[in-house]
């Protein structure tokens, strides 16, 4: 008993904001955190309604040397939640999570605009900041696209690396799509579709059929837990980012295609 006391403590649920459950985790070994989800949630796969997950590892007990992210967010998804962000995350690992296709917050930053940090600039002369600043510049645009000319099924994930990711047929439910760049998706688009994965907020997303779980652009990211717009509910649509009140927020609009 005392063993399986101790495994509870490997991980934590706690209400987020944006309808989102914040999931405290203090131990990154898959075995204890299997072990802890069983004892917590009664091993019940539908415990969860598919809302999306925030990853605090503010009260991790011992600094891994890596992280077995597919491995985590595939339990984590088998209880019906989707891993999303991660926050307090040391810095040796947050490379890793965002090549997973997870946004990394820093501190208390707004769950809103989840984006990477930008990228490092070349010291020069201080100078003066006007008083509305340019936005920070971000990755230069991934260059080629990976051409993926199969549907993907539930539980396939496939990242483009430094691309734009070209579909040729659908997407699953509970597949995820991972690009750097855009994505392009001939067919059905269902699942987890994040575009813009180093934080890229010019990429977009385009589909013939919008049906996804989940959109993200440069780590902002929307869910669809009470159903898509009519205007583009299995309909091509494309899906970018726009400044609204000063805050990025996800867009998405009807594709005409003539």
């Amino acid at each position: 008993m005392q063993g399986s006391r101790n495994a509870t403590k490997a991980i934590e649920f706690k209400s987020g904001t944006f309808s989102a459950t914040t999931a405290i985790i203090r131990d990154t070994n898959a075995m204890h955190l299997a072990d802890a989800m069983h004892a917590l949630l009664g091993g019940r796969p539908d415990f969860f309604a598919g809302e999306p997950a925030i990853l605090d590892f503010s009260q991790l007990q011992k600094l891994p040397e890596r992280v077995d992210w597919p491995g985590l967010t595939s339990l984590l998804r088998r209880y019906r939640l989707q891993p999303v962000v991660v926050r307090h995350l040391p810095e040796s690992l947050a490379d890793s999570a965002r090549k997973a296709g997870l946004a990394v917050l820093h501190g208390d930053e707004s769950l809103k605009t989840v984006a990477p940090p930008p990228a490092p600039q070349t010291k020069a002369a201080p100078v003066e900041p006007p008083a509305a600043a340019p936005a920070p510049s971000i990755p230069s645009t991934p260059k080629g696209s990976m051409l993926l000319d199969r549907p993907l099924r539930s539980g396939q994930q496939v990242y483009a690396r430094g691309a734009d990711l070209v579909i040729i047929g659908g997407v699953s439910n509970g597949a995820e799509v991972i690009a750097d760049g855009s994505i392009h998706c001939y067919g059905p688009l269902r699942g987890r579709a994040i575009a813009g994965a180093v934080g890229d907020n010019s990429a977009r997303i385009f589909t013939t059929a919008l049906g996804a779980e989940l959109v993200s652009i440069a780590g902002v990211f929307r869910t669809f837990e009470k159903g898509l717009p009519e205007a583009v509910a299995g309909k091509p649509a494309q899906i970018r980012l726009v400044n609204e009140a000063n805050t990025q927020q996800i867009r998405l609009d009807p594709l005409v295609l003539s």
